[in-house]
């Protein structure tokens, strides 16, 4: 008799689990990530624009800091010094409601402008 209660437990357990919403794994995401202003942050991939930070945001997005200064390499100043620069981020992201909105950064590369300049699937930054 024992069996039949530890089945029906499992059973249980087992339709609980699957009930549960999934975590969906970081995406990679490749565009231009594009700092025209103070605090005004985001990347235009071929899925669009993903804010990053808005000037006034009162929290950093985590992970915010592995962004390193995109000067320092492939960049082009639109704005002093800022502007665009080109390259890749796992993150999280959430593009439910009117915006597209990335919410955790878990990793940064940097790559060269030209990149981003030949994929064909980017639109120009602006």
């Amino acid at each position: 008799m024992r069996v039949i209660p530890s089945a029906l437990a499992l059973a249980l357990l087992s339709s609980l689990v699957t009930a549960l919403p999934a975590h969906a794994a970081p995406a990679n995401r490749c565009g231009w990530i594009v700092n025209p202003t103070p605090g005004n942050w985001w990347l235009t991939d071929k899925d669009g624009d993903w804010i990053l930070s808005t000037q006034g945001q009162e929290t950093d997005v985590p992970g915010m800091d592995l962004i390193p200064d995109l000067t320092e390499h492939d960049f082009v100043a639109t704005n002093g010094s800022y502007g665009h620069a080109c390259g890749c981020m796992k993150v999280d992201t959430d593009a439910g409601g009117d915006m597209k909105t990335i919410t955790a950064i878990y990793s940064f590369k940097q790559l060269p402008i030209g990149t981003c300049s030949k994929d064909k699937s980017l639109p120009k930054p602006e």
